[in-house]
């Protein structure tokens, strides 16, 4: 009885929903993860693979009552750090030789897309 009521309480039948996309570095999901489930978000993780560096992310799916957003954007800021990483060059495909030289670039974070939804059904 307490959990349906919670459940009436954190996704009500007639508010409106969003559809939340996160995008995280695999080294941050389970923090993200947990978060979410803690704060009683209900959460689909996505294994995902980042183009640029080719790394492993996790994908977050998450169907959230409109006036929830924000705190579930703050759980994914908070427990989603930016750092850096040295990661080798790409050699050119175009030369017989090259230098291979470590780049530092930025990962972690999230990207985060907030998406309207038109209906959202529990069956």
């Amino acid at each position: 009885m307490e959990d349906k009521k919670l459940e009436q309480e954190l996704n009500p039948v007639n508010q409106p929903m969003k559809l939340v996309l996160a995008i995280v570095n695999n080294d941050d999901s389970y923090s993200v993860s947990s978060s979410l489930t803690k704060a009683h978000f209900q959460v689909t993780k996505l294994a995902t693979t980042g183009g640029f560096l080719m790394a492993g992310n996790t994908t977050f799916l998450m169907g959230v009552a409109a006036d929830r957003v924000e705190a579930c954007i703050q759980i994914i800021k908070e427990n989603s750090e930016r750092r850096t990483q040295v990661v080798p060059s790409a050699p050119p495909f175009d030369m017989g030789f090259y230098t291979s030289f470590p780049l530092e670039v930025t990962v972690g974070g999230a990207t985060i897309f907030v998406i309207d939804v038109e209906q959202f059904r529990k069956v």
